[in-house]
């Protein structure tokens, strides 16, 4: 399954192709995915010395992918006694 995730994740995020070449709906896809947003805080901090008032705007769609995830996460955990 990692490789059904992975590899779409690298390649509509912006790292190896420039994200506003792409076709509309691979940049839609794109918007949706974690790791386009890592790409852009990480790019920014490193490159632009962006300070958190400009990563505010790509912080949040992480922190809401991380909190339904999570959520999933818990409500699909079973903890088994054997």
């Amino acid at each position: 399954m990692t490789v059904f995730f992975l590899l779409p994740a690298i390649l509509l995020s912006g790292f190896a192709f420039p994200f506003a070449g792409m076709p509309g709906w691979a940049q839609d896809i794109g918007r949706d995915m974690p790791s386009t947003h890592f790409l852009r805080i990480a790019r920014g901090v490193l490159l632009k010395g962006n300070d958190f008032a400009n990563i505010l705007g790509e912080l949040w769609p992480l922190a809401l992918f991380t909190f339904v995830a999570g959520t999933i996460a818990l409500l699909r955990f079973r903890r088994t006694l054997d």
